[in-house]
């Protein structure tokens, strides 16, 4: 199955769209419609759509060969919007595309909810145009602050304005909305400051909306999570990012190389502590997870952890290890093997 059309169609059924063909098709694919009584309890999981596509694979593949009886439900409102479910006991597990934050540290701990912080994959943020576009083939860090930056909001409307050569033509802007980590981590990086965005573009939380925006627009800039792109090349083309080093196009290797900075950033899960000690299911989903991530996540589209990570996230998982290495604190340019020594010494 394609899973860029099991991923619109689970959203799709999500907003309550009534798209009876594929919604039920995707919903086939992540549980059964009528359970049967096998005492499991539910495993519920919300949060980034940008870790959505690992997750729902993970659960597709868990059910095929390990545990055809088992009930995933796997949807997504964004990291913001899955913590908000998170921290108030209402799911097992929160996909994030960044850390936790303080105010979701406290936020759990005000409603006595501890969790177990484990990293899956790392992704390369993408910026991309329309096929059509035959100018834009790199762009500055300094250019997309210039573009996204609050102050451009009805005043940074044409490409002409970004770069002098480039075609005196509508700027159409597609981005992540404000739930999403994805807002929260390239607002960071780009303009300095998380949260600190023009709004006058096209938002949201589901990237499958944004790739249809971006593919239908000649005139679009957007920006989302590398499996997106990977998955609609035929429809996309990904800008070379200038970081003061020369353009870098998104790439595993660039990753892995550290030439990607600072739109490469390490994805996560989050476990509810005490759902994982009470459901034995949880337990065994969460170490099928971290077992398996490396050839799935390659399968969707991301970057792969060094297998040494994934050692060290299934012992932090199985010794209960709660917290985050994080403490709340944004992180730019965090390089694969910086995270390693952080989840080592944690």
């Amino acid at each position: 199955m394609n899973r860029l059309i099991s991923r619109s169609a689970l959203a799709s059924a999500q907003k309550g769209a009534i798209v009876l063909g594929l919604a039920a098709l995707a919903v086939s694919c992540t549980a059964p419609e009528s359970p049967p009584q096998t005492g499991q309890q539910p495993i519920l999981i919300d949060g980034s759509s940008t870790v959505f596509p690992i997750t729902d694979e993970v659960a597709k593949e868990y059910q095929f060969g390990e545990n055809q009886t088992a009930q995933i439900d796997v949807k997504f409102s964004g990291t913001t919007g899955g913590f908000e479910k998170f921290c108030a006991g209402e799911t097992d597990i929160n996909n994030a595309s960044r850390p936790i934050t303080v105010e979701e540290i406290e936020a759990c701990e005000a409603a006595g909810v501890e969790y177990i912080e484990l990293p899956v994959a790392y992704d390369a943020l993408t910026v991309v145009v329309h096929p059509d576009n035959d100018w834009a083939q790199d762009i500055t860090l300094e250019e997309l602050r210039t573009i996204w930056e609050p102050t451009a909001e009805g005043q940074i409307t044409r490409w002409n304005q970004i770069r002098p050569s480039w075609p005196d033509a509508p700027i159409n802007l597609y981005g992540a909305g404000e739930d999403s980590g994805t807002f929260d981590y390239f607002t960071e990086a780009v303009v300095g400051e998380s949260g600190a965005s023009r709004s006058d573009y096209t938002a949201s939380e589901d990237d499958t909306v944004l790739v249809q925006g971006v593919s239908e627009d000649p005139n679009a800039l957007g920006y989302f999570g590398y499996a997106y792109y990977e998955e609609s090349q035929n429809v996309l083309k990904a800008v070379a990012i200038d970081s003061g080093d020369g353009p870098v196009l998104p790439s595993d290797e660039a990753v892995l190389n550290a030439e990607y900075q600072p739109l490469a950033r390490p994805l996560f899960i989050y476990v509810n502590a005490e759902s994982a000690e009470s459901k034995p299911e949880i337990k065994s989903f969460v170490e099928y997870y971290i077992t398996n991530a490396d050839s799935i996540v390659e399968d969707v589209g991301y970057v792969s952890l060094p297998g040494e990570m994934y050692g060290i996230a299934l012992d932090h998982f199985q010794q209960g290890r709660k917290g985050t290495v994080f403490e709340g604190r944004s992180q730019q340019n965090l390089t694969i093997e910086q995270l390693l020594e952080r989840e080592a010494a944690f």
